[in-house]
């Protein structure tokens, strides 16, 4: 399919991901305050973000992003708006709001889930990284070819989920742990908040 030096680009590829960012922060804060299955979905949410990234990159799409001042200031406020919520909604969390018991576990982990996939799409940073990164591992011959950037892709997102998996499985033993605590789980919340109110922030700053 045209992919070159796939090895150097797997592991090049953990190496950012393994990486904090706001991806790390977001499963790590659902998998500590809420448990593993939040985190889980979380992962899954981060990973469908991946995904729809890596077919903005293969049909074109992100280059718009890349192209057009307009479109990637668009983008990047939806995002950073959406984290600066985030980010209120933890601060102002009630104690009895993040109890596990006191939530529908169907619709909290849905909303998990959906939250995780707008906090990655909504990143252009991701976009243009993708946009940049994948054709340096594809012969130039295929680079309007979608096939390699969508096996890029998948690749990459095949590794994130291994490597959040394992992180929320790691992060989630200490949730039961935590619950019996909740003023832990309160002070946890509201500094993640934070943490996402400075990252919306950060986000809303950057330039192309």
């Amino acid at each position: 399919m045209g992919i070159i030096n796939f090895t150097t680009f797997v592991v090049t590829s953990f190496l950012f991901i393994l990486s904090p960012g706001i991806d790390t922060i977001f499963i790590l804060n659902k998998s500590i305050t809420q448990g593993k299955k939040w985190g889980l979905y979380s992962t899954l949410g981060i990973t469908t973000g991946v995904l729809i990234h890596t077919i903005f990159a293969a049909f074109g799409l992100s280059l718009i992003l890349a192209q057009s001042a307009t479109a990637f200031n668009i983008v990047k406020y939806l995002g950073a708006a959406y984290l600066v919520y985030l980010g209120i909604t933890k601060l102002f969390v009630r104690e009895g709001i993040i109890k596990k018991e006191s939530q529908p576990q169907t619709l909290s982990v849905k909303k998990t889930y959906f939250s995780a996939v707008f906090t990655n799409t909504l990143n252009p940073k991701v976009a243009i990284f993708f946009l940049a990164f994948f054709p340096q591992f594809i012969q130039p011959a295929y680079l309007h070819n979608a096939l390699p950037f969508i096996a890029l892709g998948i690749t990459y997102g095949f590794i994130g989920l291994l490597w959040f998996t394992v992180l929320t499985l790691f992060a989630g033993a200490f949730s039961n742990k935590l619950q019996s605590t909740p003023s832990i789980i309160l002070w946890l919340n509201k500094c993640s908040g934070a943490v996402f109110i400075l990252m919306g922030a950060k986000v809303a700053l950057t330039k192309r």
